[in-house]
């Protein structure tokens, strides 16, 4: 790939004119981090639907052969950013990092490289939606929090996507469905508004390519609240067979994970988070998808049925859900 393409000032976008290659000349202008993730991948699809180009982040050559679209990339991570050149070129940077112990280190690592650099590009972050409140004292939102304070002392624009759980996090249950009818985890009661990466992807598109966001926090959630017994219930309606709900004891639950091979960090993120979830900390819906994309998000309805064949083959279970 020819190195020059990297050197240019990117037009500034209007409301009125939104970032494509219509308004670019075909110059990519955005940075998608976690390319290869479940909202990465998607959004990389959403930008290339509207004809917008994009360059992807990716740790491994070879991750980036399979890309959606047109899509560039670059072989890069967030300990090791891309140099300050090849920075200088995006007006626009999709900040997504796994949830795990050093999230918080490795992606103020990468803010800092977009400041060395000098050009001061829009970043949306992707947190988790609990971050913006300072009493939720779970790990996961503290790292976001950590993250959130570094970007607003660098004074680069911001926006926040502060998704509910995801419903690919079910797939993490697709083996026990399978097996035994039975949806187990330490929930509770708790509802929360379960949302498809692929809406996710759809809210980052938009404010990627328009103007307006910037200082915005925007909790994304799908539909309705639902509760885990709700999930088996619509997870029974779509697959016509008896699924029912089990509340999991924690130390049942941290006894599974460790024993499946969880990081003991990952393990007790993921109690904290479903014990936030059991006391009601996740029950809300929100109407910015529809909002900021003009469709409604995706109940978990249409998703299980986008999804039927990962819940019916004999593959191994996921990890348990990251939030």
């Amino acid at each position: 790939m020819s190195q020059n393409w990297w050197a240019r000032v990117l037009p500034q976008d209007s409301p009125e004119r939104p970032l494509t290659t219509a308004t670019t000349g075909g110059v990519p202008v955005i940075l998608v981090t976690g390319a290869t993730g479940k909202v990465g991948y998607r959004l990389l699809e959403a930008l290339a639907d509207t004809g917008t180009e994009a360059t992807a982040m990716v740790r491994v050559e070879a991750k980036g052969d399979d890309l959606p679209g047109s899509a560039k990339h670059i072989v890069a991570s967030f300990d090791e950013p891309p140099p300050a050149e090849v920075l200088q070129s995006f007006d626009r940077v999709f900040l997504l990092s796994p949830s795990h112990e050093e999230q918080a280190e490795l992606e103020i690592l990468f803010i800092d490289a977009l400041v060395a650099a000098g050009h001061r590009p829009h970043v949306v972050k992707v947190a988790a939606d609990g971050f913006q409140d300072p009493d939720c004292d779970v790990r996961i939102m503290r790292n976001h929090r950590l993250i959130a304070a570094h970007l607003a002392a660098t004074d680069l624009p911001a926006t926040y996507l502060a998704p509910s759980g995801y419903m690919e996090n079910l797939l993490a249950s697709a083996g026990r469905i399978r097996e035994e009818g039975m949806i187990y985890a330490p929930a509770g009661d708790g509802q929360l508004g379960f949302i498809a990466a692929s809406d996710v992807a759809d809210v980052a598109a938009r404010v990627l390519t328009s103007a307006g966001h910037e200082g915005a926090t925007y909790v994304l959630t799908g539909p309705e609240l639902l509760g885990y017994a709700d999930v088996a219930a619509r997870v029974s309606a779509v697959f016509a067979r008896q699924v029912m709900y089990a509340d999991l004891a924690p130390d049942r639950a941290r006894e599974e994970w460790l024993a499946r091979g969880v990081p003991p960090w990952d393990a007790e993120a993921g109690l904290e988070t479903f014990d936030w979830i059991r006391r009601g900390g996740a029950a809300r819906v929100t109407t910015d998808v529809h909002e900021l994309t003009g469709e409604d998000p995706r109940p978990v309805e249409d998703w299980l049925s986008e999804f039927r064949a990962a819940f019916l083959s004999p593959e191994p279970d996921a990890a348990p859900p990251a939030f």
